[in-house]
């Protein structure tokens, strides 16, 4: 489970998230929408830590990211919005050196690479280096490294950028089991066919303020309307 309590950051003549409360519960996959500067990618830096929090706190499975951060971090995986991460290294060196941070066992280690690379698509590429790959393959390597130490928190920036097909249908199902055996999973895409597909409940930001959460039903009814999420979506962030 991922607390936000009151959460506010502000950049210079901005404030990019204000007073912000979500509880992304276990069990469900949580989609975060917004229009592009909603506060997105500011909300998912904080609740990782990679941004400073200027007031309120964020909890991960009870653990304060801002004064618990080691013991926070090791129970999620994070996906960024951008893969380019590590790009001299090998795509089998960057999967053992996540390994090494997460103390994962060689054997265990091996057998996971290999179903992760192969689900994926890119076990024969292992041995190239990370900046030879496409973007999707980029996004694959990244995805296989959170993946590789089983995390029971899954907090994913736009996952499904770059990917094709097959992959992208590999990591939905895989997101679906993880929320299944009552994980959490929460993800930001701009790809509104899959949050109605996929998402078990929703939130929507627009300039950095909560417009709406719950799910697809909830929100229908509150506009009274069979409109699709993207009518739906486009009503809620249009207004100033």
């Amino acid at each position: 489970m991922i607390t936000i309590n009151n959460v506010t950051k502000k950049f210079p003549g901005n404030t990019a998230v204000s007073n912000l409360d979500l509880t992304i519960p276990d069990g469900k996959i949580f989609g975060f929408l917004g229009p592009n500067g909603a506060g997105k990618s500011t909300t998912i830096k904080m609740i990782t830590g990679i941004l400073p929090i200027d007031e309120g706190e964020i909890t991960i499975n009870g653990f304060n990211i801002a004064s618990h951060p080691m013991e926070a971090k090791k129970i999620f995986g994070y996906v960024p919005d951008r893969p380019d991460v590590f790009l001299r290294l090998k795509g089998i060196e960057y999967l053992n050196f996540i390994g090494d941070v997460y103390d994962i066992p060689k054997d265990i280690r091996q057998e996971k690479i290999e179903y992760l690379t192969k689900s994926f698509g890119i076990y024969g590429s292992l041995s190239d280096h990370i900046q030879t790959y496409s973007h999707g393959m980029r996004q694959k390597i990244v995805i296989s490294g959170v993946l590789l130490h089983d995390p029971d928190v899954w907090i994913l920036d736009e996952p499904l950028s770059g990917l094709d097909p097959k992959s992208s249908y590999t990591l939905k199902e895989m997101m679906r089991e993880h929320a299944d055996k009552g994980n959490t999973v929460f993800f930001s895409t701009h790809v509104l066919e899959v949050v109605e597909q996929l998402c078990d409940e929703v939130a929507i930001i627009n300039y950095g303020k909560l417009e709406f959460r719950g799910n697809m039903k909830e929100l229908k009814e509150q506009f009274e309307a069979e409109q699709t999420l993207e009518k739906l979506f486009l009503e809620l962030t249009s207004h100033e």
